[in-house]
């Protein structure tokens, strides 16, 4: 019996052979309707404001596309092994790339990110943030000129320089190789953090970024002030106010195989997987907050009467 839901000769899509518009979901790492009903109007109105010119329509269906990337970010396969029930490789591949150029993931988290701020009765621009790096290994598949090696962590690959709101959504990142320091790489985010958080006013961080140059720095070119949270006990297991928000965001991006290791042959194509990755973990939080009864936070309040 056929895994596919139709002959290749009744096949909806205009492509010859393509199963997109007809295939049935049946990965983990697909949408849901509930999920797909929440990205879907988005992901439009991104792709409406990063057009071009106008020229001929997407012939293969948009929530298969988006499948079909879920499913390398979240197996860490490599391209050409994509299923057969998406789109060809070839074109996932080229439209990952087309809108990575255009910002297409990176303006899909700064919209589900707003909505979820919302839901916490947080205002849309945060006024802090967390920032950390985490280097990760290198494949063979990445060149020499984008590589380094971590003294630190020991570790010849490529760093992420990430910056997290309070919540632990994502505001910013950007890849570099493993041997640029945290100071270097912070001054590269918050450029970037530039033209999205206009409200930023501070920003935590460990002790890797601590100097009067990096304060002065950020003082004078984003009006941001650093503030340094340190170990109060080596060699002691505390939880560190503000800083485990980032770490546990890297956790939440360890889960995408993709993420494990890099691959990608261009930073931009890793950021993009970064931003990928967020775009999957906030679309099946607001799904789950649409369905899930409002959480009474107890934090402060006095515990009652102890029951049997």
């Amino acid at each position: 019996m056929s895994v596919y839901p139709v002959a290749a000769a009744n096949t909806t899509c205009a492509t010859p052979g393509c199963w997109c518009r007809d295939r049935v979901a049946r990965y983990p790492s697909d949408l849901t309707d509930a999920q797909w009903a929440l990205l879907r109007p988005e992901a439009e109105q991104v792709m409406a404001e990063i057009r071009r010119t106008a020229g001929r329509p997407m012939v293969h269906d948009l929530r298969a596309m988006v499948d079909a990337i879920s499913y390398v970010v979240r197996n860490g396969i490599e391209w050409r092994a994509v299923p057969a029930d998406f789109p060809p490789w070839e074109t996932v591949y080229a439209f990952f790339q087309r809108w990575s150029q255009r910002g297409l993931p990176q303006r899909l988290t700064d919209r589900l990110r707003s909505r979820l701020r919302e839901k916490a009765g947080r205002n849309v621009q945060p006024s802090a943030a967390i920032v950390d790096s985490q280097s990760v290994k290198a494949a063979e598949t990445v060149g020499a000129d984008t590589r380094g090696f971590d003294n630190g962590k020991k570790i010849n690959g490529r760093k992420r320089h990430i910056a997290v709101d309070v919540e632990g959504f994502l505001l910013a990142v950007v890849v570099t190789a493993a041997n640029i320091g945290d100071r270097m790489g912070t001054k590269l985010l918050v450029i970037g953090l530039l033209n999205t958080c206009r409200r930023l006013k501070l920003i935590w961080a460990d002790s890797g970024y601590d100097g009067a140059p990096l304060t002065t720095w950020m003082r004078a070119v984003a009006g941001i002030t650093p503030q340094i949270i340190k170990r109060t006990e080596l060699h002691v297991f505390r939880v560190v106010p503000r800083r485990w928000v980032v770490e546990r965001s890297f956790g939440w991006l360890l889960r995408y195989r993709r993420l494990v290791r890099d691959y990608e042959r261009r930073t931009e194509h890793h950021e993009a997987m970064v931003y990928w990755a967020n775009v999957m973990i906030m679309t099946r939080r607001l799904a789950r907050c649409s369905i899930d009864p409002p959480v009474i936070q107890r934090w402060g309040q006095p515990r009652g009467p102890a029951t049997a």
